[in-house]
């Protein structure tokens, strides 16, 4: 995880990362139906920010992959598919409000202040949603997905799991932690122009993005997100 440290990687470490997420890439293609990993390389690559917070989803157990493109912005979606919630994204309550609210037996952070840290956001539910299309996640864990602000102002935060083939959301209190609910991330990395998008994503008005998400859900693609992750608390 990041200590304070310059956000870029070394040589070394780039190679290493390049050369797991190229492996995951091609292990997992229906994830990315459509899409080749020469047009993904030719964008990370030159991209260290995002290369950074790729690396940090990764060595906290996110193992990010690629699950789509963005058809106004021509982004690739990178987001965590750790069969169960990453394991070092965990007993943290949902953000740093609640975390000063607690008086005692405090976690060591918050998921929503790590997710900032490591340059990504938490998914929302119906990207939450979109993503358990493309596999079976958090069949042992759970994931603390973005919270709606009507719900944060009053003290709640919503998480996801699967269970019975099914996908539930629950809630419980935003100062509340526990070793196995975590969190979901996506990162967005431009790809060159040639590139023709072809997963539709949110963009646009909130009605834009509501019927967009819709779509989205039935393609089986993560929606409109930057770099976004799961947590466990």
């Amino acid at each position: 995880m990041h200590d304070g440290k310059a956000k870029s990687l070394t040589a070394k470490q780039r190679e290493a990362l390049l050369s797991v997420l190229k492996a995951r890439f091609e292990q997992h293609m229906q994830r990315h139906a459509g899409l080749a990993w020469a047009k993904v390389y030719a964008r990370v690559d030159g991209a260290d920010d995002r290369l950074w917070s790729l690396n940090e989803m990764e060595q906290s157990g996110g193992e990010p992959d690629v699950v789509g493109v963005d058809d106004t912005t021509g982004e690739y979606h990178f987001v965590d598919c750790s069969a169960e919630s990453p394991s070092g994204r965990r007993s943290l309550c949902y953000d740093q409000e609640a975390l000063e609210a607690r008086k005692e037996n405090k976690p060591k952070g918050s998921a929503a202040e790590m997710a900032s840290r490591m340059g990504v956001e938490l998914l929302t539910e119906a990207q939450y949603r979109a993503l358990q299309a493309l596999g079976e996640f958090d069949r042992k864990t759970s994931s603390l997905v973005k919270t709606p602000a009507n719900i944060r102002a009053l003290g709640g935060a919503v998480f996801c799991d699967r269970r019975y083939d099914t996908v539930f959301v629950y809630h419980n209190g935003a100062e509340s932690y526990y070793a196995a609910r975590g969190s979901e991330g996506c990162s967005r990395c431009e790809c060159p122009a040639p590139c023709a998008p072809i997963h539709p994503q949110c963009a646009g008005d909130a009605a834009a993005r509501r019927a967009r998400q819709r779509v989205v859900a039935r393609r089986n693609c993560v929606g409109r997100a930057r770099l976004r992750s799961r947590f466990v608390t």
